[in-house]
């Protein structure tokens, strides 16, 4: 009996999650698949966490290759770079390109990721103005940094803060504009991120907080932004880094049950048989991911679903780093609290050390930590394991060695 032919698997978007389903699949079941990757921009994937370096001239943009593009070539799988996809038909499971190309697929994996959040200001399409998503817009801005100009960064999450810092890096004056209280609130405490604050200040960096953008100024270019308070600020480059939201059109366009993102299963299928989403643009339980280690637990998860084992997604605890040099800081689970959690705190002034951990029914459901982020991974992993810590409580924050001496 001759061998049956190769699954044909379509895979809409290159990026880390898609790379990574790759990755496990040639590893599981080498030669199942007939695998093909159409991937938007015009390279292969990148680790796109590694755009910061790249920003600040610590590294090239091929030094953030997930692979070469031999690679894929040498495992059996055809990519396409600069592809994008006009249309799906799931009746006749094809995909359609704006030339006119036709893709057949048995399976069809949907990771096409996410699209900058761009608010409605007037001025926002001025030349200047960019996001902080990819290589290109890594060379815009690295287009019109340099000695002695200035730019303004709407945002004070994690993306933001490292745009500015790469920026500064370039030698650029830099503002960052914050709406909430204080930074990174999704991943912060207030104290916490009072004490990032005095770092990047300290580094050079302007920081206000609490304010919002009315307008950006200029007229064949960005001059500058003006604050809903009146203030102005002058700005040779202006960064919008406010977040992200699924892209869903083309899931959408085809019939699929979309909410914020592509709401798929604990197998990852979506509601249209033979189609499955997979990254930021995935929608599980009700939630959109967009750190990398959730993205590729959905990556395994998938794969073992293709190869017929019996994998389902389970979502965990994510954690968040943040290294800009001389600051360390680190984040897990639940730490907002509330009138059932208990707090632990170690504060250390002088060497500007900063402990918080949550605690909940004799589990750990929370952590923050500045400057000494060395327990980190131990704390992550009591936050997973859901272990009772009544019997180390007492010396819970000061981390393993103590924990393992009680």
């Amino acid at each position: 009996m001759p061998p049956a032919a190769p699954e044909r698997l379509l895979i809409i978007g290159h990026g880390m999650a898609s790379t990574r389903l790759v990755e496990e699949l040639v590893e599981r079941a080498p030669g199942r698949f007939a695998i093909t990757l159409l991937g938007a921009e015009a390279r292969p994937a990148y680790n796109r966490i590694l755009l910061s370096p790249v920003l600040a001239g610590d590294s090239a943009p091929d030094d953030i290759l997930l692979h070469p593009a031999g690679w894929y070539a040498r495992h059996g799988v055809i990519l396409h770079t600069g592809a994008t996809v006009t249309s799906i038909e799931p009746g006749p499971r094809r995909v359609v390109t704006p030339d006119g190309r036709i893709f057949g697929y048995d399976r069809l994996v949907l990771a096409t990721g996410s699209s900058p959040v761009s608010p409605p200001l007037p001025g926002a399409d001025l030349p200047g103005v960019v996001n902080f998503r990819n290589v290109e817009d890594v060379a815009a801005m690295l287009d019109r940094a340099g000695e002695g100009r200035r730019a303004v960064v709407i945002g004070g999450g994690l993306l933001g803060l490292e745009a500015a810092y790469g920026l500064a890096r370039q030698g650029m004056a830099v503002t960052v504009l914050h709406l909430m209280p204080h930074l990174m609130e999704r991943q912060l405490d207030a104290e916490a991120a009072d004490l990032l604050r005095g770092a990047l200040e300290s580094r050079g960096l302007s920081i206000l907080t609490g304010v919002t953008t009315d307008a950006i100024l200029g007229m064949d270019h960005v001059t500058g932004v003006r604050l809903a308070d009146g203030r102005r600020l002058p700005a040779d480059l202006v960064v919008m880094a406010i977040g992200v939201r699924p892209r869903v059109d083309l899931a959408r366009a085809a019939g699929l049950d979309v909410a914020r993102g592509i709401v798929v299963d604990d197998a990852l299928r979506s509601s249209v048989p033979g189609i499955y989403a997979l990254g930021e643009c995935a929608e599980h339980r009700g939630l959109c991911h967009g750190l990398v280690a959730p993205l590729y637990d959905m990556a395994r998860a998938l794969a073992a679903h293709l190869v017929g084992e019996a994998a389902r997604y389970v979502p965990s605890p994510t954690a968040t780093r943040l290294k800009v040099t001389g600051i360390d800081l680190f984040s897990a689970g639940d730490f907002t609290g509330g009138p059932a959690c208990e707090d632990i705190v170690l504060r250390d002034p002088r060497l500007g050390h900063y402990a918080r951990l949550v605690v909940r029914e004799d589990r750990l459901v929370g952590a923050v930590l500045y400057g000494d982020t060395g327990d980190a991974g131990f704390f992550f992993d009591l936050i997973q394991s859901g272990r009772n810590i009544e019997p180390i409580r007492d010396t819970l924050i000061f981390g393993p060695a103590l924990c393992k001496a009680a």
